[in-house]
């Protein structure tokens, strides 16, 4: 079983030019906030899921960060205590996290942070446990 996992890592290195591992590592959300989508890439897999960044008089920060901090459940102290479930914050107080206004995904809706459907928050939050904050990149555009 063994020898037949490493054949299948060399071929797959042969193939591809990076191994198997290595491509499972690599985690990367792009959050696009013109069609307020977020496109997961994790591996091979690809995910798009709607998302809710700032509403006017607020700002989503653009740019490429790196994780800084996970919370499974996180309350706003700024915001009146507001809920962040799976929140992955990547710049400050901003992060990617669930929330339970999904008739609000697709529009600006936020004071900042990017919000998704909590299922997904939920899977986003895992695959970053997973992978690490230096495997995984979060780059946010307009």
């Amino acid at each position: 079983m063994k020898k037949f996992l490493l054949a299948a890592a060399v071929l797959a290195t042969a193939l591809f030019g990076t191994s198997v591992g290595s491509q499972a590592a690599m985690l990367e959300a792009k959050i696009d906030v013109s069609s307020q989508t977020m496109t997961v890439r994790y591996g091979l897999e690809v995910y798009r899921w709607t998302v809710s960044t700032a509403r006017p008089g607020y700002f989503t920060p653009r740019g490429t960060y790196r994780p800084q901090r996970t919370a499974r459940m996180w309350y706003s102290k700024k915001y009146h205590m507001s809920p962040m479930p799976y929140s992955v914050f990547f710049h400050g107080g901003y992060a990617i996290h669930g929330t339970g206004a999904v008739r609000q995904l697709g529009r600006p809706a936020s004071h900042g942070c990017v919000r998704l459907h909590t299922a997904n928050a939920a899977t986003f939050y895992a695959m970053v446990r997973e992978v690490g904050f230096g495997n995984t990149r979060i780059v946010v555009t307009n």
